[in-house]
């Protein structure tokens, strides 16, 4: 017992440190953005005294479920497409020579080393009505000198795709690195060609992967609000962009407060999928050994 007693003292000693960071970081403050979010707006842009639910009511503006519904949906094409395009790209970076795999890490890493500010302004830059690609594309026909590069929904998209790719790639590279590629070469000699290898026996077998970078792209996609300001329009704003204009520009908090919490929520939810397709990949809830 003195032996249970002092593994189970060691491991919560171990674990104490960054729950407590992650209580007292996170936890505590998405719990007061939840309270805020049953308080009154005061006039002079605090938070007024009292309990009452008119800052959820408030929710029910008629432009939030398009806003809502264009958030999600950037959110999840921006997640699809990344992923479409990361997966070949770790492939590729664990099956090449490691000074090959060392370059091509770096270079995925390099735009950490720059502001995603910078990064994002620098777009803006590129895609100015008078920039040089503008003038590249009129040049040779292929859009009008009326087109417009910047301000537009496909631009936001292109923008966090750009943004998002690298966090899509690591994770993924993680997994395939420790994948065992002779299961493919298995499968083609048992008749199943290159693609249908690829698809049956390798994108099962970094499943954990897809579904760690799915949430890695999902959940800031979701969040987003400095991209669509900058480089999108009227029709391109997302829930991030109206939390920021209720926050800076209203200074209504409640009402803030109340949206960045329908979207906490919305965001959790993703977590629970991740979670429980974690739990049934370690064999700890299927079926069949429930039935055992």
């Amino acid at each position: 017992m003195n032996l249970r007693r002092r593994q189970l003292l060691k491991e919560w000693g171990l674990t104490s440190p960054s729950l407590l960071w992650l209580c007292f970081f996170f936890l505590l403050p998405t719990l007061i953005i939840f309270a805020i979010s049953f308080k009154p707006s005061d006039p002079l842009g605090g938070v007024g005294d009292g309990w009452t639910l008119q800052t959820i009511l408030a929710l029910r503006n008629p432009n939030y479920p398009e806003i809502i519904g264009r958030t999600l949906w950037m959110s999840a094409l921006t997640t699809v497409i990344t992923l479409v395009l990361s997966v070949p790209i770790a492939y590729h970076i664990a099956r090449s020579k490691p000074w090959k795999r060392d370059l091509m890490l770096l270079l995925t890493v390099v735009p950490f080393w720059t502001s995603f500010l910078i990064r994002i302004f620098a777009w803006k830059a590129v895609l100015h009505p008078d920039g040089l690609l503008k003038k590249a594309l009129v040049f040779c026909q292929l859009i009008s000198p009326e087109s417009l590069l910047l301000y537009r929904p496909g631009t936001v998209l292109m923008v966090m795709i750009y943004t998002e790719l690298p966090f899509a790639i690591l994770p993924l590279y993680a997994a395939v690195e420790k994948f065992d590629f002779g299961l493919i070469d298995a499968a083609m000699d048992l008749g199943a060609g290159k693609l249908r290898a690829y698809l049956s026996i390798f994108i099962p077998g970094i499943r954990n992967g897809l579904l760690s970078a799915c949430l890695m792209v999902l959940i800031p996609c979701i969040g987003s609000y400095v991209i669509p300001d900058v480089v999108g329009g009227i029709d391109s704003m997302m829930i991030g962009n109206v939390i920021a204009q209720r926050t800076f520009v209203d200074r209504n908090l409640p009402h803030a407060s109340a949206l960045a919490a329908v979207m906490t929520i919305v965001m959790f939810l993703p977590l629970l999928y991740f979670l429980k397709g974690k739990k049934q990949e370690d064999g700890t809830a299927t079926p069949a050994r429930e039935v055992v």
